[in-house]
């Protein structure tokens, strides 16, 4: 990745940890899911009007044509639409990775229903915009706000299409324009398989230019670089190729800064490295105790408590399922650090999710626990295993649960921090992690190594441990 592209990770990573990002989807996002793109959509209108859709720059126009040809009816449009954009795969790379970042607003001029899709198999609810007056209402609990500013595809009749549909559009569709100019004003939007040559996007982009001028906020794009096609002439590569620069030095114009890949298939590389570095802002804190040997309860409650504090002091958010012996003093640490700084917020610190400790039925309650596990770690990007230990028939065994999120941790990618010196569990973990740690951190440095040894040193105090816990996590943060 080039230093436009590392600049643009840190800068977007910063819009969505502060609840200003914004997508907007083109048609782009949506092919590689198999549906069709605007020319394949039309080339059958093409056909029956005896064109060759290859030769034609203007689809809008060339649908308006049919309409026009069929006694302005367009049932052959709302079907072409319904056939073409209903059957295909299901959400892309792309569309699941976007659906899990904490990002609440959705603009798209695409039909088909991927975006939504993706928001609800990540667990989220999406308030979904594609008439205006669904703008007037809000969805209870939503997550995330779709915008379909041309419509949906099960409502076809309804689809911004031809050019009758877009000459009316600010009479029709005023309001979506009013709320996206106020979007753009807001946040930042990143562009995905978006092309620019909606009239549409155009017009909306132009008034924020005008009203705000050099105060405009900034945007991005993603573009693939142009290469040349098989039998393509040096004449006409050239001359496209020229024209994507030009039009890249135009959308500057609105401040949209264009990132150029070489291939597709590097967007996905890109937003899993938005994904990677965001969760690692989030800690899953797995550990549980009954015996605190050879330290006292109090000297690890004070250790769990001040390490959880620092955690939060470097600007990270803790996860708990609050364990038998380890979750209070987490929850305290968290919230020590909480209350002293005052513009954080608890949210953004801590997140709870005790775990339902009354289900009589064994299975039943493993099947439940094994839920609450699955979502606790899926919101983290470092896991941190603590002592493990637990009474069974008043046997002290190593905990079977704290073992259990350290595989769901490595089937979520989650980087694994065992701290071996807390002992029980713990040290288990971390000797089968630095006995193959090229497998666990591919490429470690030597620094890394040495720290990670270091995790299984003993202490006299378990206070000791709270420095090199650190070293290993900001160690893992710089990746």
């Amino acid at each position: 990745m080039d230093q436009h592209v590392e600049n643009f990770i840190r800068d977007f990573l910063k819009e969505i940890r502060e609840g200003s990002a914004a997508v907007f989807a083109g048609a782009g996002l949506s092919t590689a899911a198999g549906f069709v793109n605007w020319q394949e959509l039309v080339r059958p209108l093409a056909d029956e009007l005896g064109l060759d859709v290859e030769k034609e720059s203007d689809l809008v126009a060339l649908a308006q044509y049919h309409y026009n040809e069929n006694g302005q009816q367009r049932h052959k449009i709302n079907q072409l639409i319904i056939d073409k954009l209903t059957v295909g795969a299901g959400p892309t790379a792309n569309h699941r990775i976007l659906a899990r970042l904490p990002i609440n607003t959705y603009w798209t001029t695409n039909y088909d229903q991927l975006v939504e899709t993706a928001l609800r198999d990540a667990g989220k609810i999406p308030d979904v915009k594609h008439v205006v007056p669904q703008l007037a209402t809000t969805r209870a609990r939503r997550d995330a706000v779709i915008y379909k500013m041309h419509g949906d595809v099960d409502h076809p009749h309804e689809a911004v299409l031809i050019k009758d549909d877009y000459e009316r559009y600010h009479r029709d569709r005023g309001a979506f324009i009013n709320a996206l100019t106020g979007d753009l004003v807001s946040k930042t939007f990143l562009f995905l398989g978006f092309s620019f040559t909606d009239p549409n996007l155009d017009y909306i982009l132009s008034r924020v230019r005008v009203a705000f001028q050099e105060n405009q906020r900034r945007h991005f794009c993603i573009f693939r670089r142009r290469e040349k096609y098989d039998g393509e002439s040096d004449a006409d590569f050239s001359h496209a190729a020229t024209r994507q620069r030009l039009a890249i030095e135009d959308l500057k114009r609105f401040n949209i800064k264009t990132l150029l890949v070489d291939d597709y298939a590097q967007v996905t590389e890109i937003l899993q490295r938005i994904e990677r570095q965001y969760r690692q802002r989030t800690i899953f804190v797995s550990g549980s105790a009954d015996s605190f040997t050879p330290w006292t309860k109090q000297a690890v409650d004070e250790f769990v408590r001040d390490l959880s504090r620092a955690l939060v002091k470097k600007g990270l958010r803790l996860v708990t399922g609050v364990g038998a012996g380890i979750g209070d003093a987490v929850i305290s640490g968290a919230l020590e650090q909480v209350h002293h700084v005052k513009d954080l917020h608890i949210d953004d610190a801590l997140l709870m999710r005790p775990f339902p400790r009354l289900i009589a039925d064994p299975s039943e309650r493993s099947r439940v626990w094994d839920a609450y596990r699955q979502e606790m770690i899926s919101s983290a990007g470092i896991a941190l295993f603590l002592l493990g230990n637990k009474l069974v028939d008043g046997a002290l065994v190593h905990s079977d649960g704290v073992a259990r999120e350290f595989d769901i941790a490595l089937e979520r990618g989650l980087a694994v921090v065992p701290v071996g010196g807390t002992g029980y569990m713990a040290r288990a973990l971390w000797e089968r992690v630095n006995a193959s740690l090229d497998h666990y951190y591919p490429g470690a440095s030597a620094d890394f190594r040495d720290k990670f040894i270091r995790l299984g040193d003993s202490a006299d105090e378990p206070s000791h441990l709270i420095s090199r816990v650190l070293d290993i996590v900001t160690l893992i943060e710089q990746e």
